[in-house]
């Protein structure tokens, strides 16, 4: 499994990039699409939809379970993932890349201290 290390992490198994300009990249990880298995359907949130850290962000449907996604921090959804869906299994095959859920626009300067580097999250995973 792979654990990029320029990404930080939550416990929760949601990956996220600073995308500069007060934005952040969300996904799930590597460990937690494995968990899940095949996905089938990604439930994205809306675009305007406001967040607090640890609000549900995304519901995803695989062939063994239905699991979240949950928004690491406090925001405005800007934009989804729209490629997830025609294609959910996008996360299965690329969780780092074309696999991502939304971008999400902070309401105040990117605060990483709540969450795992690479080498905390694989700790966790391990």
């Amino acid at each position: 499994m792979t654990t990029p290390d320029d990404l930080k992490y939550t416990a929760a198994h949601e990956w996220v990039r600073d995308e500069g300009d007060l934005r952040i990249r969300v996904g799930v990880t590597d460990y937690a699409q494995d968990q899940l298995g095949d996905i089938v359907y990604v439930e994205l949130p809306e675009v305007g939809a406001d967040v607090e850290a640890g609000d549900t962000l995304a519901e995803i449907e695989s062939t063994k379970s239905v699991g979240e996604a949950y928004a690491p921090v406090r925001g405005t959804v800007v934009k989804v993932n729209d490629a997830l869906n025609e294609a959910p299994e996008l996360i299965n095959s690329d969780p780092y890349g074309d696999g991502w859920i939304a971008v999400i626009a902070l309401e105040g300067e990117f605060d990483p201290s709540g969450l795992l580097d690479a080498a905390g999250y694989r700790a966790l995973i391990e």
